[in-house]
């Protein structure tokens, strides 16, 4: 099995190819990535998005035959600290607490980018976009979302079906998920009927069930256009 290569300049997406009488083989889609945007660019969580661009060089070769469908996983983690706006899913939820982070600390939106990017091969939102860099401070993550979109869109796929658990013991998000669900949907231009997101306590257990983090988890099922 050849191994995929990962530069400086260059990412490979990994594809399968069988046959009855040879073992599995790899062939290699090539998606070149360089600069994400300009430091002028980079919106805060209260400015409308633009569309972002990368690298639109055209892939030097094409599969023989791509998966029909991916599956992502993604997990984020932030503190909760008084004096910071809560975020979620791009709503603003009213707390006394939000989270303390680079961006605007959008758990759900995060973990979405990181599942997105995880079904098709991609490194995680913090090497894309890391908080190191000063052009991310303050971001609505909805730009982290429609790149992710865009490298979805640009592989030759679309969301089948999201998946989405918040874990949090306050506040209560009953009242707002049909929010968030209808947001996030607009976000990864999709009909809301394939996203679904869910909200858990932790039982009152850890950082989680004592009001000092949130988390959220997503798995996300693309398919071949």
């Amino acid at each position: 099995m050849a191994a995929s290569s990962l530069t400086t300049c260059s990412i490979l997406f990994p594809f399968t190819t069988t046959s009855k009488s040879s073992p599995p083989n790899f062939a290699s889609f090539p998606y070149k990535h360089h600069t994400l945007l300009p430091s002028n660019l980079c919106v805060s969580a209260s400015t409308p998005t633009t569309s972002i661009q990368i690298d639109n060089s055209p892939a030097s070769s094409t599969p023989s035959k791509v998966l029909p469908f991916r599956v992502g996983h993604g997990f984020d983690l932030h503190r909760l600290e008084p004096g910071y706006p809560l975020i979620i899913g791009g709503i603003n939820i009213p707390h006394d607490r939000g989270c303390e982070a680079h961006s605007d600390g959008d758990v759900l939106l995060h973990c979405v980018v990181d599942a997105i990017l995880g079904a098709l091969g991609l490194p995680d939102i913090g090497q894309i976009f890391p908080d190191s860099d000063p052009k991310w401070k303050g971001c609505a993550s909805s730009v982290f979302i429609e790149e992710s979109v865009r490298l979805m869109h640009e592989a030759g796929y679309e969301i089948g079906n999201l998946d989405a658990t918040l874990i949090l013991q306050r506040p209560k998000l009953s009242p707002h998920k049909e929010a968030i669900k209808a947001n996030l949907s607009t976000l990864l231009r999709v009909d809301s009927s394939v996203v679904n997101i869910k909200a858990k306590t932790h039982e009152k257990v850890d950082s989680l069930g004592e009001n000092r983090s949130i988390a959220a988890h997503t798995v996300v099922l693309l398919m071949k256009k």
